[in-house]
C-alpha cells in the first residue's frame, strides 16, 4: 500500500505554491481561502515540515515546499498529459464539396458559417471550377453542385436545387426617376456567359426589341455584378448571386414589376447513389436544400 498524504491536500499546496496565494488558489479550486489553508496545515502535520513561511498576508515557499513543489508540478504536468491523451477525441467528417466559383463565393460561402454551427463534427472541403465533374470519376468528391445543364448518367442522383429568377440587374445611379419599360434598351447591356438565360431570351420574353450594340461579357457571375455594381451597366443575371449587392441597395432590379419574370432550375445537387445513406451527405442535401427554398420564399 502507498503512503501518501490525501491527494487533496496535494492538490491544495501545489495550487498555492504554483500562484504563490491561498486565495488565488482557492478562487481555481472552487473553495476558500481557509480550507486551502486547513489542507496545507493538514500536509504540513503529516509531513511535519513547514512548507510556507507566513507574513503579512503573503506566503512564500520553504526549502522543503520548494522540493515538494517541483515534484508535484512535475507528476501532476504528466498525469494531466495522459488523461488529456485518453480521453476520446471528438469525432469529425470531412465532405468535399465541388460548385462553380460563382456559386462558392456569392451564395455557399456566406452560409457555411451557419452550417458549420449547426453541425460542428462535419468539416466542408470546397473546390471549384467553372468545368462539369464526372462524380463517377471523381471518387475524392463526395458531392457536386452543377450549375446550367446536367448531362443524366446512371449512378448519379440529381436534384434540382429550385427555381431561381433571373433579372435585370443595375446600379440605382444609372437609372432616372421617370424610368420606362423601353428605356432598358438605351442602357449597356453586360452579357453573362454561363448564364444560360441570355439576354436575347429575355428581351423576346418581354416582346422588346433588343438593341443592335456591342455587350460586354464575363464568364464569371461575380464578375458580372462587380461590373454592374461598379456602373457599367444593366447585369442580367441569378437573383441568387445577388442577395447581399440587393440587400445593401448597390444594386436593384431594374423596374421591378413592368417585365416578365424569367424562372428556371440551374443549380442541382449531385452525388453517387452509392452513397445515398451516407449521413454526412442526408444532412448536407437537407440543409442545402432548406437554404434554397428559404431564398424562394424571399423571392
Amino acid at each position: 500500500m502507498r503512503k501518501l498524504p490525501s491527494l487533496q491536500s496535494l492538490r491544495a499546496f501545489e495550487a498555492a505554491a504554483r500562484l504563490q496565494s491561498f486565495l488565488l488558489a482557492s478562487e481555481e479550486m472552487h473553495l476558500t481561502p481557509s480550507a486551502i489553508s486547513h489542507q496545507v496545515r493538514g500536509l504540513e502535520a503529516y509531513l511535519q515540515q513547514q512548507l510556507f513561511t507566513r507574513s503579512n498576508r503573503r506566503v512564500e515557499l520553504t526549502d522543503a515546499g520548494a522540493r515538494l513543489a517541483a515534484t508535484l508540478s512535475t507528476a501532476f504536468d504528466m498525469v494531466e498529459e495522459v488523461c488529456r491523451d485518453l480521453v476520446p477525441k471528438a469525432v469529425t467528417e470531412s465532405l468535399s464539396v465541388h460548385c462553380t466559383p460563382s456559386f462558392a463565393s456569392k451564395w455557399l460561402g456566406p452560409r457555411l458559417p451557419a452550417f458549420m454551427r449547426e453541425y460542428p463534427g462535419l468539416t466542408i472541403r470546397m473546390s471549384s471550377s467553372a468545368e462539369a465533374v464526372d462524380m463517377l470519376k471523381h471518387a475524392e468528391l463526395d458531392v457536386a453542385i452543377a450549375y446550367g445543364s446536367v448531362r443524366r448518367q446512371a449512378g448519379v442522383v440529381i436534384e434540382a436545387l429550385g427555381a431561381e429568377r433571373t433579372a435585370p440587374l443595375a446600379s440605382p445611379r444609372l437609372l432616372d426617376k421617370g424610368f420606362q419599360r423601353e428605356d432598358i434598351a438605351t442602357l449597356t447591356l453586360i452579357e453573362s456567359n454561363l448564364n444560360p438565360v441570355r439576354w436575347r431570351d429575355w428581351f423576346k420574353h418581354n416582346n422588346l426589341k433588343m438593341p443592335d450594340k456591342p455587350q460586354p461579357s464575363f464568364d464569371r457571375a461575380a464578375l458580372v455584378l462587380a461590373a454592374a455594381v461598379d456602373g457599367l451597366g444593366v447585369a442580367l443575371e441569378s437573383v441568387r448571386f445577388a442577395e447581399r449587392e440587393l440587400a445593401n441597395g448597390e444594386l436593384v432590379i431594374v423596374g421591378e414589376g413592368m417585365y416578365k419574370q424569367i424562372e428556371r432550375e440551374t443549380h442541382f445537387f449531385c452525388y453517387r447513389a452509392a452513397d445515398r445513406s451516407a449521413r454526412k451527405i442526408q444532412q448536407f442535401h437537407d440543409w442545402l436544400l432548406r437554404e434554397s427554398q428559404n431564398l424562394a420564399g424571399d423571392n
